[in-house]
């Protein structure tokens, strides 16, 4: 993994043995001082007591600390739950000497089950022992639940004569879906940008990113996506509607996606990253009806996994996605290789089409035939072993 630093914070990652496996389940991420926050949330309506106390404090428009817990969502857990959340923000604001309400908590693994609350405090001092600027890779491991690898991404820009760093950790492997996911996401920047911007950047980001990837279509209880900006390149404040802002958003955008196709890439079990895109909509909302259609359909996801250019199952997840269309105008490309056209099969081209299946990643496009409006969606591949992850999670 890359050495990852961005100026002013600083990271832990330790093994405090919620997880039986031993490995690394708590992570620390420090501001040397308060930083300018913004955040989305799940938008299921079940929220662990994490996501409660992160919408409340995300307000304020200030965090400078984050404890992370995995293997345990504390969700479903009852007020017992939420006095858990509350008492790893003060013992965390205690070990770092700050005030609690400028601490988030963020938890993920399985639900319905208590924290084991004596290994989380006694964690979150050890931690806060380690804290490091050199520590980012530690952090972004202890933050993993079934996924396989750690995700992280960094990219620089010049801003007012400055260079800005942004780096982001994620992690996610299953319930994946577009409208966030089973992930939990930390973007941090040590440029200076003003509330309404940094919110702004980050809704903007995440929409062609987070919100575009799907492994499974379920959703969690636990996602949280924070962004943070500490000020530290000293940069000119970055206000909404300016030059500066769209420099950031770009490169935000940029770690961001990365991120997000990490995420399909370790989907459980898949072997495929597949980008399914929709051309020719009359608007986005029907362009990203049909796309989503497609990428969750189970019967198209199979088949990519048995590399079967199986065009009919597509045409059928178009079809019931709840848009108007016209079927002859409707073209399907695997790549370059075309396999309908006009609404009609090209059977002939499937053996072509079938070598297109056996690359890693590859780009289903739905040409409509009815407008100027696109929209992509990035899913995976469901195999056997998905179904073997998921049945033996919490055994």
């Amino acid at each position: 993994m890359p050495t990852i630093k961005v100026p002013g914070f600083k990271f832990a990652g330790i093994a405090c043995g919620i997880k039986k496996s031993k490995k690394k389940d708590l992570a620390l991420v420090f501001s040397e001082r308060p930083a300018i926050a913004a955040a989305l949330f799940t938008t299921n309506a079940i929220k662990s007591p994490a996501v409660l106390v992160g919408m409340d404090r995300v307000r304020r428009g200030k965090v400078q600390a984050v404890v992370i817990n995995s293997g345990n969502a504390n969700a479903c857990t009852g007020a017992q739950g939420s006095r858990d959340a509350d008492a790893m923000c003060q013992r965390t604001a205690s070990v770092l000497g700050i005030a609690p309400t400028l601490v988030i908590p963020s938890s993920t693994g399985i639900i319905g089950v208590p924290l084991p609350m004596e290994k989380v405090l006694g964690g979150i001092g050890a931690a806060a022992s380690r804290l490091s600027a050199a520590s980012f890779s530690d952090a972004a491991e202890a933050i993993l639940t079934t996924d396989r690898f750690p995700k992280v991404s960094s990219a620089k820009c010049v801003i007012g004569g400055k260079t800005v760093r942004i780096a982001g950790m994620v992690k996610g492997a299953g319930m994946i879906a577009p409208n966030m996911a089973t992930m939990l996401a930390y973007i941090l920047t040590d440029a200076m940008v003003d509330l309404p911007c940094l919110r702004h950047v980050l809704r903007e980001a995440a929409d062609p990113t987070f919100n575009s990837v799907t492994v499974d279509g379920d959703m969690s209880t636990n996602d949280t996506v924070l962004f943070l900006a500490n000020g530290f390149a000293q940069n000119p404040p970055i206000t909404r509607g300016t030059r500066d802002e769209a420099i950031l958003l770009k490169t935000v955008r940029a770690v961001m996606k990365k991120l997000a196709l990490h995420l399909v890439s370790d989907g459980e079990g898949g072997t495929k990253v597949v980008e399914i895109r929709v051309e020719g909509a009359k608007t986005i909302q029907d362009a990203s009806k049909i796309a989503n259609s497609v990428a969750r359909s189970q019967l198209v996801k199979t088949a990519f996994y048995g590399e079967d250019p199986n065009f009919g199952r597509i045409l059928c997840a178009v079809g019931y996605a709840g848009v108007r269309l016209q079927p002859e105008r409707i073209d399907i490309f695997f790549d370059r290789v075309g396999v309908v056209r006009k609404g009609r099969g090209l059977t002939a081209r499937e053996r072509k089409a079938s070598q297109v299946l056996k690359r890693s990643t590859f780009t289903v496009k739905i040409r409509l035939g009815l407008g100027n409006e696109s929209k992509s969606i990035w899913t995976s591949d469901l195999s056997h072993e998905y179904v073997r992850i998921n049945s033996a999670y919490r055994t």
